[in-house]
């Protein structure tokens, strides 16, 4: 079950940087539930072939930019890991 918990965190990291923003906080454990929540459908649909936390994780994630769910990106948000001007020019490609 850890692993799974640590498994979130590690590419919820990631899912920040396939938006093309800046996480203001590296550390994976840093990142809330409610990111690691709504991030996870992210990695497990694009990118859950490679190792979470991995270079090849992050390029994946980073590969899917604009397929990034509103979700997650919400989450980013209003957990303050991300601005919203930050994520502007994403937000109207991804309406779920």
């Amino acid at each position: 079950m850890h692993h799974v918990q640590n498994s979130r965190s590690l590419f919820a990291a990631a899912a920040a940087l396939a938006a093309g923003v800046s996480m203001l906080a590296t550390d994976a454990s840093a990142v809330s539930t409610r990111v690691k929540l709504a991030c996870a459908k992210d990695y497990y649909a694009h990118c859950s072939k490679h190792a979470p936390g991995s270079p090849e994780v992050r390029s994946c994630m980073r590969a899917v930019g604009d397929g990034l769910s509103p979700r997650c990106v919400n989450a980013l948000v209003a957990e303050g890991e991300v601005s919203e001007k930050e994520v502007a020019g994403h937000a109207g490609k991804n309406d779920d």
